[in-house]
């Protein structure tokens, strides 16, 4: 691998979806995202992710469960910290593109086979994966619209 590929974050890590730059733009001016969360029972609720005061460096994540829109958890993010929450190591992870059927509509998706879960990124959404898996738990893009 090219040790000059901005997807490539350090030895021994798979390639990430997107870069840092990618997300920013992807995100923009700011961005909601709606989210449902699933346990082995079924649906366990609704979340909110919102992006704003965006810069070149990052911006500040809001975070909410719908349900109770003013128990508001914020902090700030970066978007170098976002894209690498999407370095995997190479030695445990499988990489695929496949396609899935979302609320977001058909999309083609790297899907990332991990020791802690399973991840799927949409080609077409840079920035957190359309759905991912672990401990019994899936959480899944329902929307997302830029603000």
């Amino acid at each position: 691998m090219d040790s000059t590929d901005p997807h490539v974050l350090g030895p021994g890590l798979l390639p990430t979806p997107f870069t840092a730059e990618e997300i920013r733009a992807a995100t923009g001016s700011g961005k909601l995202i709606r989210l449902l969360l699933e346990g082995p029972d079924g649906p366990l609720g609704e979340h909110v992710n919102r992006f704003r005061d965006t810069d070149a460096e990052g911006a500040t994540l809001d975070r909410w469960a719908a349900a109770d829109p003013r128990a508001v958890v914020s902090h700030r993010v970066t978007w170098a910290e976002l894209q690498g929450h999407a370095a995997f190591d190479a030695g445990t992870t499988s990489v695929s593109t496949v396609s899935l059927s979302s609320p977001l509509g058909d999309l083609t998706c790297r899907r990332y086979d991990t020791h802690d879960g399973v991840f799927w990124f949409s080609i077409d959404h840079p920035g957190m994966p359309v759905q991912y898996e672990s401990d019994g738990m899936r959480t899944i893009v329902l929307s997302m619209e830029q603000i």
